[in-house]
């Protein structure tokens, strides 16, 4: 039988090293309520340049919600309230001068299924560009698409079928598909909610290497109920239990030697 979690103290602070110097993103006691329910309670966590930060922890424990908050994708449910300071090269990330659509373009986002537009590859990596200007004409457009699909991986095997439709693509040249059309807009940050969950082995392991190439170009923050993925994609790492932020260290000390009894019950596999 599983242990049960232990009773959490409202005032606990997290352990370990949330706050870095010259972080890319910033959040300071944050609170999400959906309704009169919270989900989220006094998060703080930064994320630092060309860096891969983690998010683990238990079903409904509040790591997609967190993370959605980033790029205010919690804006389009109606019943969601954001409170704390979160901010993206220190500009407030809610203010009301902050466009959610261009703030969506520098915070890119890559979902759980792969979500591919029912158009052409070329189209599905070219939408974004063409929505925020980006291209003065075909060739830029031309250098956009394929740039976007080299990063991603994508290029070689679909260099010659830009016309065929993108959902004709299999589960991970879909989700590469997508992860190319993130970046097409020239993004900064890239958010992924458990990028590989609908994969099998060998798509998986081409997404986490894939990761392991973008950031040198992109902060990335990703979800993941897989510790064994964590552990191979993450330079940090965050564990969330019943919308608090646990503990956050670096990867590998987070997974040989957690501080926190929460923590290491979670990794044993005590609960969970």
């Amino acid at each position: 039988m599983n242990a049960q979690p232990q009773a959490l103290d409202p005032a606990q602070e997290t352990v370990g090293t949330p706050f870095i110097d010259d972080p890319k993103i910033s959040t300071r006691h944050v609170d999400v309520w959906y309704g009169d329910k919270q989900a989220i309670f006094d998060a703080s966590l930064d994320v630092g340049n060309n860096e891969v930060v983690a998010l683990i922890g238990p079903s409904g424990c509040g790591k997609s919600t967190w993370l959605r908050c980033l790029n205010r994708m919690n804006d389009t449910i109606d019943i969601c309230r954001v409170e704390g300071e979160l901010k993206l090269d220190g500009e407030d990330i809610y203010d009301r001068a902050m466009d959610p659509v261009l703030l969506r373009a520098r915070v890119g986002m890559v979902f759980q299924k792969p979500n591919p537009f029912p158009k052409s590859i070329y189209d599905n990596v070219a939408y974004g560009p063409r929505l925020h200007g980006l291209a003065r004409n075909r060739a830029d457009m031309d250098e956009i698409v394929e740039t976007s699909l080299r990063r991603a991986g994508l290029w070689d095997e679909v260099k010659d079928r830009l016309d065929a439709p993108g959902t004709g693509l299999s589960g991970g040249q879909q989700q590469r598909l997508c992860i190319a059309r993130t970046i097409a807009v020239g993004p900064e940050v890239i958010l992924m909610d458990e990028p590989a969950s609908a994969l099998d082995p060998i798509a998986t392991a081409i997404i986490e290497e894939l990761i392991d190439e973008l950031r040198e170009n992109y902060s990335i923050v990703i979800v993941t109920h897989s510790m064994q993925q964590a552990a191979r994609v993450s330079q940090r790492t965050a564990y969330f239990h019943m919308g608090r932020i646990i503990e956050v260290g670096d990867t590998k000390q987070i997974f040989t030697n957690p501080r926190h009894q929460l923590t290491e019950n979670y990794i044993t596999g005590k609960f969970g």
